[in-house]
């Protein structure tokens, strides 16, 4: 938390501007480095800067949908091209293996929706197009939940902090704050699951 005082994700982000962006947006939807970039706050931010006339509001979610759904595609090829192959592969900086068996577990639970259920939980978005690649999902499938999960989270979220910055009155004195709770709500999915999987264990 303390890191999060100290670190200006507007100033960042205008900096990086759009293509900055869009690049965040696509590695954490299908390169195992996205699990290091804040999703959900990054993509409201951007669109609360939007609101101040930092970037042009259609712009830059024509340009987050466009990442979110290369990014998912670019998950799937790998996970198709390597499959089981992936499961072996050895613990690095970038990459852990339980990260891909908890989205392993949440694909065989929900199925398709995963693609888009998992938009909306860190970690398991960048995963879960790698395990439906694996499982050799049918594309035009995945492709369909690709677009309505990409659509949902990338314009949904980005909308929200553009309409949230437009409605309220000096809302930027409240960012932090609010950039706190995205992902503190973002983090409950991950949360209950590693406690529901402990007390499992222990029953």
């Amino acid at each position: 938390m303390d890191f999060l005082l100290h670190f200006d994700l507007e100033k960042t982000i205008q900096t990086i501007g759009y293509l900055g962006v869009f690049l965040m947006v696509f590695a954490e939807s299908g390169l195992f480095i996205g699990i290091f970039f804040p999703g959900d706050s990054l993509l409201f931010t951007a669109g609360f800067l939007a609101s101040t006339g930092v970037f042009n509001i259609l712009f830059l979610a024509a340009f987050c949908f466009a990442a979110a759904v290369l990014g998912d595609n670019v998950g799937y090829a790998i996970g198709k091209k390597y499959g089981p192959k992936i499961f072996s592969k050895e613990d690095s900086f970038w990459f852990h293996k339980k990260h891909l068996v908890r989205a392993e577990k949440f694909y065989e639970k929900y199925g398709g929706k995963t693609i888009i259920l998992a938009r909306f939980t860190p970690i398991i978005r960048t995963f879960a197009p790698v395990v439906a690649g694996v499982g050799k999902m049918d594309y035009k499938t995945f492709f369909f939940y690709n677009i309505v999960g990409g659509f949902l989270w990338a314009v949904g979220i980005t909308f929200a902090g553009y309409f949230l910055g437009r409605s309220i009155p000096n809302v930027d004195k409240y960012l932090l704050p609010i950039v706190i709770v995205i992902i503190l709500v973002s983090l409950l999915p991950t949360l209950f699951h590693l406690v529901k999987e402990r007390l499992s264990s222990n029953s």
